[in-house]
């Protein structure tokens, strides 16, 4: 009997410690929520990953691991074996997928791209920023500009609703600390003044060295009691009318959103602004500029003017820098 338990004891051990035969391409495995050890232990033998799964189920109920395992998405590599595969589910150390929030995303752009994603579990039923705001309780009356740009990682099965709070959590936490740290005597009344403003910014360029310029020139006109008159606002409050080519015409359209033909900042934010926008907001750039236009070369670029000869003698050099262009 002695030399049957230790001889039971070595095979044991072996049982545990030896690497399963997973592949180089890995083993995925899907523990669902309120699985049993059982459970788990057949479907890995099912996968030939282990043998006699009721040995491994037996260890877990005698090491009181058993009730500890947790649910999720798990990911194995070549060298595992059974002794760490059950440590990995007790820890739950569950693969983590990632979702991109991208700068400058709309509500309706950010919606879209979440339901791309097969990890996630689609819950919200709204897509529209202000039905969205409600249904997650942020307290604001628009959704948008409320979610972070940021890389979020989050384990599989994770709610539509449960990372874009994730996304506003960290939203909140870059503006109030962009709002108490902002320049002394910005002509803004909050920090959803600032995250407006910062939008509108993040919607008019992609480079990071102008938008602090673009910020000044901003801060000039709210100062100087001058319509922002800024197109990306314009093109927010049309909505599904906007067809990709600006005219006067829409910009005669009166929406809370047209900073042509109504004054100082639009009713909500037009975009989600990353962590550079909502710090340009804080920190303008000093100067003189009231006027920028695109340069026309295709980089993104623009043309600051502080006279409203110099903005037109730039928008002339922007006409004729797009008519140069092959094929113009």
């Amino acid at each position: 009997m002695a030399l049957a338990i230790v001889a039971g004891g070595f095979w044991l051990r072996s049982y545990l410690y030896t690497p399963l035969p997973v592949s180089a391409d890995g083993y995925r495995l899907e523990v669902p929520v309120g699985a049993s050890l059982v459970g788990v232990a057949q479907q890995l033998a099912a996968d030939g990953i282990i043998s006699v799964p009721g040995v491994l189920a037996l260890y877990g109920r005698l090491s009181g691991q058993a009730s500890r395992i947790k649910a999720g998405e798990y990911v194995f590599n070549t060298g595992l074996t059974a002794h760490a595969l059950l440590a990995e589910l007790v820890a739950g150390r569950v693969r983590l997928h990632s979702f991109t929030l991208v700068e400058g995303w709309t509500v309706v752009e950010t919606v879209a791209a979440l339901h791309k994603s097969a990890a996630i579990r689609q819950t919200l039923a709204a897509a529209d920023a202000t039905a969205l705001a409600a249904q997650l309780g942020l307290g604001f009356p628009s959704a948008e500009g409320q979610f972070l740009p940021e890389t979020y990682l989050f384990p599989r099965g994770t709610t539509d609703a449960e990372l874009l709070r994730m996304a506003h959590a960290a939203l909140q936490k870059a503006l109030i600390t962009a709002w108490e740290n902002r320049d002394p005597d910005l002509p803004l009344r909050s920090s959803y003044e600032l995250l407006i403003l910062a939008s509108i910014i993040e919607r008019e360029t992609a480079l990071a060295a102008e938008r602090p310029l673009i910020a000044g020139v901003f801060m000039r006109r709210l100062r100087q009691g001058m319509l922002l008159q800024t197109d990306p606002s314009v093109i927010y409050g049309l909505g599904a009318r906007f067809d990709g080519n600006l005219t006067r015409r829409h910009l005669e359209t009166d929406t809370p959103w047209n900073t042509y033909t109504r004054p100082g900042l639009p009713p909500t934010p037009i975009a989600s602004p990353g962590a550079d926008a909502l710090l340009a907001a804080a920190h303008p750039a000093p100067g003189t500029s009231l006027f920028f236009v695109a340069t026309g070369k295709g980089d993104g670029s623009h043309r600051f003017s502080t006279t409203l000869a110099e903005h037109q003698n730039a928008v002339r050099l922007y006409l004729a820098a797009i008519q140069a262009r092959p094929g113009q």
